[in-house]
């Protein structure tokens, strides 16, 4: 292992046996918490899967909230998500999560006092904890941990892009990876849930288009849109919560006209950010939809973890 993978990882240890031991001691919310989390940096898939997830709770009409931190927010302290607000004040994906899913949506650096808020105008509901499985300052009652494919080939950060070493699913409730993937991993079967993916196009939608992302790992959405059959007359890469600018919209634009495009297409996680720019027309969204396997039976172990009686869908 590289040497700063390995004193990232010897930090990592040491501050989970802390938590282990008792010498750290994780806060607890008055209702259950669901976290949902990886082990590598991003492009796991943790929003449509929170969405997912959340859909599954609503058909046995199980009342929660999600908790995040709001990653790159331009705001401090604690907020309730106003789907049709600012996305620069709450961040894109609570934004995006609070736009599918109609529940509240709470963001604060320190999850603790998101869930107490949440807890005071929203009482009795569960909550779901975004990206919250090294997060340990907030207790649990379930840990899901979703998986990336080359994720158990991977190493620590800087060098790799895992947070922690496999080993560290120990801690795992259940483990998710895409039903395709085939690898050993150091949990029971009975923990290990299966989910699948797939784009969602609208109809009608430009036939030569502009396609472009901000987000984590975007060749597999390119190479999605084309498995569609759609014609891409250019590509444009965006780092990860990119903000969008004036400027990046006329870039879009000029790149169109030299393609010869006839519109735009991009992820939901960048429409959310695009609403106040209605020069890009027409902009198709591409949806991603994760479908977990075998869905009620996994709501139901989940539910007997929590001792909730499951009611009927």
């Amino acid at each position: 292992m590289n040497p700063l993978s390995s004193i990232f990882g010897a930090v990592a240890g040491a501050r989970n046996a802390l938590y282990d031991r008792g010498v750290l001691r994780s806060r607890r919310l008055s209702s259950p918490v669901i976290s949902i989390g990886n082990l590598s940096a991003g492009g796991t898939g943790k929003t449509p899967f929170t969405i997912a997830m959340g859909k599954l709770l609503q058909a046995r009409g199980i009342e929660f909230d999600v908790l995040s931190r709001g990653y790159r927010r331009q705001s401090k302290g604690v907020l309730i998500v106003d789907p049709d607000g600012d996305v620069a004040m709450y961040g894109d994906e609570p934004v995006m999560i609070a736009t599918r899913l109609g529940v509240p949506v709470v963001v604060g650096e320190e999850r603790f006092l998101a869930g107490r808020a949440a807890e005071a105008k929203f009482p009795g509901r569960l909550h779901l904890l975004d990206d919250g499985f090294q997060h340990r300052q907030l207790a649990r009652e379930f840990d899901i941990v979703l998986l990336a494919a080359g994720d158990e080939q991977d190493t620590l950060l800087p060098v790799g892009r895992l947070r922690e070493p496999l080993a560290s699913l120990s801690r795992a409730d259940a483990v998710v990876i895409s039903e395709e993937m085939r690898c050993a991993l150091p949990v029971e079967e009975g923990k290990v849930w299966r989910v699948r993916r797939r784009l969602v196009l609208p109809e009608p939608r430009p036939l030569h288009p502009v396609a472009f992302c901000g987000i984590a790992k975007p060749e597999p959405f390119f190479e999605q849109l084309r498995a569609h059959g759609v014609d891409i007359a250019a590509k444009i890469l965006f780092a990860d919560h990119h903000a969008f600018s004036l400027r990046d919209v006329a870039k879009l634009k000029k790149t169109a006209q030299e393609y010869g495009a006839d519109g735009f297409i991009c992820t939901e996680k960048d429409a959310v950010k695009l609403r106040n720019f209605s020069q890009l027309e027409p902009l198709a969204v591409a949806r991603l939809v994760m479908e977990i396997v075998d869905g009620e039976a996994v709501v139901d172990q989940m539910l007997r973890r929590l001792r909730l009686c499951p009611k009927p869908a």
